[in-house]
């Protein structure tokens, strides 16, 4: 098939772009030629876990504070400061898609989360349904269409997109069909190539992974599920855990989940956190304490019963717990 004939063939389908520009060959190195070739570092972005060209997803379940977590990672990078464990080594330029909430909402988060020392003025823009005053629809970014229009507001350095969620602005096709997927998974591609990391905020499904296919996290370098613990009560307000399910360069206290907890007020919000493993320790010394068996705690938080003895162990080496009778 002729280029021309090509042109023709994409140009005719559905949503496609009308002009399709000249694509130069391909090309391969010799090994030796492409040790010498000098491609831009991947500068760290958020330690450890985000660097430039990373493609990201962090998903949840509805409530658990997806946007809240989204937001606070936006202001760290935007700032150059910390968000939990993790830190920005300077400050980087952000743009933040919402999808969903109403523009007097979203206002009011960005101020509840913003942090002592604002983003300098441009390092986080944010989008907002509400800005469409003319009435027609948010862009589609499963359409070429869509993915220009967006497009139209990424500035030439900026460093991060966090799109907020993936089900608002990925509005063609089905969700679970892989073939759905491509043409988002084609812009993020571009958008690695020229530089620029994607954190894509998803909901999870009812088996608890991220919704729809899992195609998805092929080319994802990063996937952060949140989640409650497992002996959760709504009385505990916004707890939850964030878990590396996939993370390409992390190991050790890198790839460590943690466990969050979103306090403070209305005007100003404020982020506690612990890791997941003195987290599982203080519950197992508070069950203790009540006077549960071993069996009992680790049926209780859905743990091994070693990972219970551990705790216990040392527990009882730094004085912790006093146990109950019976406790084996």
């Amino acid at each position: 098939m002729s280029v021309a004939t090509l042109d023709a063939a994409i140009a005719a389908k559905g949503g496609a772009k009308a002009v399709v520009a000249r694509i130069e060959p391909l090309r391969a190195l010799d090994v030796h030629a492409l040790a010498l070739m000098k491609f831009k570092p991947r500068a760290v972005i958020l330690d450890p876990w985000l660097h430039a060209q990373d493609l990201v997803m962090v998903f949840a379940s509805r409530g658990v504070g997806k946007t809240h977590f989204a937001i606070s990672i936006a202001y760290a990078i935007a700032t150059g400061t910390r968000f939990a464990k993790w830190h920005a080594p300077r400050p980087a330029k952000v743009l933040y898609l919402d999808g969903e909430l109403p523009g007097a909402m979203m206002q009011q988060r960005l101020l509840t989360h913003c942090p002592d020392i604002e983003p300098a003025p441009g390092f986080l823009r944010v989008f907002t349904p509400d800005l469409l005053d003319d009435g027609r629809p948010m862009p589609d970014l499963s359409t070429y269409t869509g993915q220009e229009e967006v497009e139209a507001v990424i500035e030439p350095d900026t460093e991060v997109i966090v799109v907020d969620n993936l089900s608002a602005w990925a509005r063609s096709g089905r969700e679970n069909e892989a073939e759905s997927w491509l043409p988002v998974a084609d812009w993020i591609l571009s958008l690695r190539r020229r530089g620029i990391a994607v954190i894509l905020i998803h909901h999870a499904g009812k088996g608890g992974t991220q919704r729809g296919t899992s195609k998805r996290e092929d080319l994802l370098d990063v996937v952060i599920g949140l989640s409650r613990p497992q002996d959760y009560q709504a009385s505990q307000g916004a707890v939850f855990v964030a878990e590396f399910t996939k993370a390409r360069a992390l190991t050790g206290e890198a790839a460590e989940s943690i466990e969050l907890q979103l306090g403070g007020t209305d005007q100003k919000a404020e982020w506690t956190w612990r890791t997941v493993e003195a987290s599982t320790y203080d519950r197992v010394i508070a069950l203790a304490n009540e006077g549960l068996k071993q069996n009992e705690i680790a049926a209780e938080l859905e743990i091994n019963k070693s990972t219970v003895s551990r705790h216990l162990r040392r527990a009882r080496e730094l004085g912790d717990v006093q146990l109950k009778g019976g406790q084996q």
